[in-house]
């Protein structure tokens, strides 16, 4: 994992509302913004794409590509993501969605480069999430955490019924994850929480 020092600065803030963009006919875009409420990044979903792909960008205009999200797999919801910091090259991590578990509740695997499991990220209650798959208008909330049951993050859903908003915390500084990881976790979920929203008889 790069060295906090080494991230760039767009990663390292505590807190992030990420906003979707209105009026986005095909695919996900995001706006994020820092508790100041200054847009930090930009994130957008690749349309017409039969792999999943979305891309981190520094503004709107996409003038500098920061982080890119994606799947080898054509449209399957099961596969694993691959994150890799676009500016160096470096792979970051992997995010796997449990099928079985998923059902139910949201359960995600975070790995490592070298594909260890090293964290998961998990709707926060049973109820809630259940609550959730019949009435789209209950608020989600995810927990994320090491493989040792540390808590280092939280994704919070607000309740709106126009834009979609999610509030991603890190509950410390310099989480045992890297932080790019988990915000790509982040804009996957309010990116399938999107597309869920969508679906028809929802």
């Amino acid at each position: 994992m790069a060295a906090g020092r080494d991230l760039n600065p767009v990663f390292q803030h505590n807190q992030y509302l990420l906003r979707r963009k209105f009026f986005r006919i095909f695919g996900g875009a995001f706006y994020a913004y820092d508790q100041a409420g200054n847009l930090v990044f930009y994130a957008d979903q690749k349309r017409f794409r039969l792999r999943e792909d979305f891309r981190v960008y520094s503004d709107p205009g996409k003038k500098v590509e920061l982080l890119r999200i994606k799947t080898p797999q054509i449209l399957d919801l099961w596969a694993n993501y691959t994150v890799v910091d676009s500016t160096t090259g470096e792979t970051v991590g992997a995010l796997r969605r449990k099928a079985l578990s998923s059902m139910l509740r949201d359960t995600w695997e975070l790995k490592a480069p070298d594909g260890r499991q090293i964290g998961t990220l998990t709707e926060s209650s049973l109820l809630g999430a259940l609550l959730s798959r019949w009435w789209n208008i209950i608020p989600q909330k995810y927990l994320v955490a090491t493989e040792n049951g540390k808590e280092i993050a939280r994704i919070k859903q607000h309740f709106n019924p126009i834009f979609l908003k999610y509030t991603l915390s890190f509950l410390e500084t310099a989480p045992a994850i890297d932080r790019r990881l988990v915000i790509a976790a982040g804009i996957l979920i309010a990116g399938i929480e999107q597309r869920q929203e969508e679906m028809p008889g929802d």
